[in-house]
């Protein structure tokens, strides 16, 4: 049976950034039950639409690249799917792009995401000499608040810069996971950056067979 897969890249802004990734889901499902689209069911007593998302986003951080893969039962105009989605999305659910994927092509999985997030002025230089004095490492060790031993978390740290008071930067996936985004915060003396008012934000995700990112 040939599976009609779509990927949609979106953004979730707003007050959509302070829902977890369980509502997010569930805000997916009802969103495409009602724009009636002919959904691809799981099998068994209590089918459910195939949603997959290549990585979930933590409670309280922006997404201006999101990416979410679900299937059809039949095959519908990538225009006509965006039009019945965009009719049904709340505030905050920005639609970017909607792409059929070829029969045979994988979901896709995570390969890097890039964040960002503005330093106030009066923390800017701490933390330039903090990532002076980290780039100057060949390695980082952290201790996990979860899970046994401190994992090497520097190597999957790709990029790190701190322009014009906003901090960027990229976290690599490999077959051993990854360091967090809070990891990374924590890592730069940044934890109560949240608290004070700062927004973390998801500019982009590089998914495997995907050159796109927004």
């Amino acid at each position: 049976m040939t599976k009609h897969r779509v990927r949609v890249r979106f953004g979730k802004r707003g007050d959509l950034r302070m829902i977890s990734h369980r509502d997010l889901v569930r805000l997916w499902e009802r969103l495409l039950r009602r724009a009636e689209l002919p959904l691809g069911m799981s099998q068994g007593f209590h089918p459910k639409a195939r949603l997959s998302f290549p990585s979930a986003l933590a409670l309280g951080i922006e997404s201006w690249d999101e990416v979410l893969v679900f299937e059809l039962s039949r095959p519908v105009e990538t225009e006509e799917i965006r039009r019945r989605i965009e009719s049904q999305a709340p505030a905050g659910l920005t639609i970017h792009e909607v792409r059929l994927l070829e029969p045979g092509h994988s979901k896709g999985r995570l390969r890097s995401s890039t964040y960002r997030i503005r330093i106030p002025a009066a923390r800017r230089a701490a933390l330039q000499r903090r990532i002076k004095l980290l780039a100057e490492q060949s390695s980082y060790w952290f201790q996990r608040k979860a899970g046994s031993g401190p994992p090497e978390g520097f190597p999957a740290l790709d990029q790190l810069d701190l322009q014009h008071g906003v901090l960027e930067f990229r976290l690599l996936v490999n077959h051993q996971g990854g360091i967090r985004v809070r990891e990374v915060i924590d890592m730069l003396g940044l934890t109560d950056i949240e608290s004070q008012g700062g927004c973390l934000i998801r500019t982009a995700m590089q998914i495997e067979g995907s050159p796109h990112n927004f």
